[in-house]
């Protein structure tokens, strides 16, 4: 199966609809206090909501492409065998709504083959749907470009690490390292949803992100959105071989930012051939 650009805007397409599909359901279930369940450990939750929202985007995927595979969060995988895949993540970021915090999203990528050729990144509570296609990525219809700061100094970094799982790994070295990254940029924060983090970095409203423990169905609609804005999306620690989306760590950053003599660079294993984070 080829995909060229206007068979990737009809694929964007349907992914709209089926982020936007869900929109009601999350707005009108976030700060409702949903029951949480676990599923690996306590760091780890989920809610009814973001069953149903897979369940919804999985109805419209297979109405709108019949026989395309489908690699949910939730639900693993599942769909068609076609050569058309969809990685659905539908609520990224489920810590913060099921608490009420107005940061998570839905993200719908998808792949043919080696190739990501379109993507979704939905924010439910601002109503802000990011789109990826092969010619260009778009905020709400209006095309955007991956600039902003070029250096540690007047950047942003957003990144999750380190989380429990380095902790438990490094224990004082990871702490270390965050150390040296809260001293070397102008700021850091730690919002908590992969997706929407790097289309933020897309759009220019974060300037770098970081991140060790995510899954294609994180990152795939972000790795399209990232690179067809014009900035720098590095996958890390990924097989020899493997897709960039299905690598567990990442390393982004706006267009003109200088990764080469930033402090992340070093803590994200880039510089001295040392073991990665």
């Amino acid at each position: 199966m080829s995909v060229d650009v206007p068979a990737s805007r009809e694929l964007a397409g349907i992914a709209e609809l089926a982020a936007r599909a869900t929109g009601d359901r999350l707005r009108t279930a976030f700060r409702s206090r949903p029951e949480v369940d676990l599923k690996r450990d306590f760091h780890d939750p989920v809610t009814e909501h973001d069953r149903a929202a897979e369940e919804t985007i999985r109805e419209v995927l297979a109405e709108h492409a019949p026989g395309s595979a489908v690699v949910g969060e939730e639900g693993g995988v599942g769909g068609g065998d076609g050569d058309l895949r969809w990685f659905v993540d539908p609520i990224d970021g489920t810590a913060n709504f099921a608490v009420g915090l107005p940061f998570f999203c839905v993200s719908i990528g998808a792949a043919v083959g080696d190739e990501l050729v379109a993507g979704v990144v939905y924010d439910p509570v601002r109503d802000d749907m990011f789109t990826a296609t092969l010619d260009g990525a778009t905020c709400n219809g209006e095309p955007i470009r991956s600039r902003g700061a070029t250096r540690d100094e007047t950047a942003v970094l957003v990144t999750g690490y380190p989380n429990a799982r380095e902790m438990h790994r490094r224990g004082e070295e990871s702490l270390r390292r965050f150390g040296s990254l809260v001293n070397a940029f102008a700021t850091v924060r730690r919002p908590g949803s992969a997706a929407l983090t790097l289309a933020h970095v897309a759009a220019g409203w974060a300037d770098v992100a970081y991140g060790t423990s995510v899954n294609a169905w994180d990152v795939a609609a972000a790795v399209l959105l990232v690179r067809q804005a014009g900035g720098t999306y590095l996958p890390l620690n990924g097989e020899p071989g493997g897709h960039d989306w299905e690598a567990p760590g990442y390393l982004a950053c706006v267009g003109g930012f200088d990764l080469d003599g930033s402090v992340i660079a070093d803590v994200a294993g880039l510089v001295n051939a040392g073991e990665p984070a």
